[in-house]
């Protein structure tokens, strides 16, 4: 009889704690599903959300496709002619037949100061008066004089590189080595078109917008009116909370790098080498890391300006500079390289670059990805210990 009771008494034990189990667990997804679709609602009624997500993405886009070049097809330079000779006339024709210059003439370098020093032309070619006697001693010098403008180094270096192969070009065909030939090849970018390579790179940039910036603004003005509050006061949990703010912007993230990638190869023909799901998947990676950073900003940082200048400062500046985009990595300073290492996007760079004008790079990808990864560990655990239900 007692052991009857007993299996009883612990059979209806069993029975309640399950049912309150299963109603905590019921009041959690209710929960969830209220904070998701709250979110959701605040994004879709709040124009500077919609702005920041698909039309500044587009803009970039636009800019990067169309207004920021590399490359430097028509440089102005200048070119003192002071031999007449047939050479020095063929070598002349060749340089202002070149694509990459745009050439005023000149009869003497007094000719040229003027133009270098107000900017109209960015360095000259001086071809001396004995160039065709320096062109029969099969010398292998160039006898040309190459001044550049040095207020532009890289435009500088771009005068006397082009000068030089011009020049090496010329002699190739002047004395008819025909024994030796030259095939070129470019891989992976055949064209060399810089545009290419800036649209892959600003994609990382416009997730670190969308990720960090926006996220960080848009909690920041939650405490600023109050909302948040009125949610800390509720039974939400931290988990909850915070997973309440990841879901919505990490689906209207990778909303927004649908469409760049769209408009990226369908618009402007950046080419799509590698696999269009492990495109997905690094980009997801990458944008959960810095919606990550953005929460961490919005707890710390409870005013929209401060989180502002905290997600300009520690992701947007990183992100645009230290990760490989615009600057080459490898020319930085030791300390600055070192640096980069820590610098999410800089692996986000190198696997959009990779995916979209090489392929599937296995290696480097999956590297990039474990990166990633701890990023995402690093930040929405700091988040999780940061965020307390307390207003002070």
């Amino acid at each position: 009889m007692n052991r009857s009771l007993s299996k009883i008494y612990s059979k209806t034990i069993d029975f309640f704690n399950q049912s309150a189990f299963r109603k905590r667990s019921n009041e959690k997804k209710q929960r969830l599903k209220a904070l998701i679709t709250k979110e959701t609602i605040q994004i879709l009624r709040d124009p500077s959300t919609l702005l920041i997500s698909i039309a500044l993405p587009l803009f970039l886009l636009f800019l990067y496709g169309f207004g920021v070049s590399l490359d430097l097809n028509h440089l102005r330079i200048g070119l003192v002619l002071e031999d007449t000779s047939p050479e020095a006339i063929t070598f002349a024709e060749s340089i202002t037949n070149s694509r990459f210059f745009d050439v005023t003439m000149g009869r003497n370098q007094r000719e040229m100061e003027p133009l270098i020093e107000e900017g109209k032309i960015r360095g000259f070619i001086v071809v001396p008066s004995y160039f065709s006697q320096f062109l029969k001693r099969k010398e292998t010098i160039a006898p040309i004089q190459v001044i550049a403008d040095g207020s532009e180094p890289n435009t500088a270096n771009f005068v006397q590189i082009y000068a030089t192969g011009a020049y090496q070009k010329f002699l190739f065909y002047e004395r008819k080595v025909n024994n030796i030939q030259s095939s070129p090849r470019v891989w992976f970018n055949e064209e060399l078109e810089s545009r290419f390579f800036l649209l892959s790179g600003s994609l990382a940039i416009i997730m670190t917008l969308i990720g960090t910036l926006l996220t960080a603004l848009v909690v920041s003005r939650e405490w600023e009116r109050g909302t948040m509050e009125s949610i800390m006061s509720t039974p939400v949990t931290i988990f909850e909370l915070v997973f309440g703010k990841l879901v919505p912007y990490f689906v209207l993230g990778m909303l927004s790098m649908l469409l760049c990638i769209a408009v990226s190869v369908w618009g402007y023909g950046l080419p799509l080498r590698g696999s269009f799901f492990l495109l997905l998947l690094v980009s997801a990676l990458f944008l959960l890391g810095a919606i990550g950073i953005g929460l961490l900003i919005s707890t710390m940082a409870r005013n929209q300006t401060i989180a502002y200048q905290i997600s300009v400062v520690t992701a947007f500046l990183p992100a645009y500079i230290l990760s490989g985009f615009l600057f080459e990595i490898a020319s930085m300073p030791k300390w600055i390289q070192f640096l980069t290492y820590f610098v999410p996007a800089r692996y986000f760079v190198q696997s959009l670059q990779t995916l979209f004008l090489v392929g599937n790079v296995w290696r480097l990808i999956f590297y990039n990805m474990l990166f990633l990864i701890g990023t995402i560990i690093v930040f929405f655990g700091i988040t999780t210990l940061k965020t307390v239900k307390r207003l002070d």
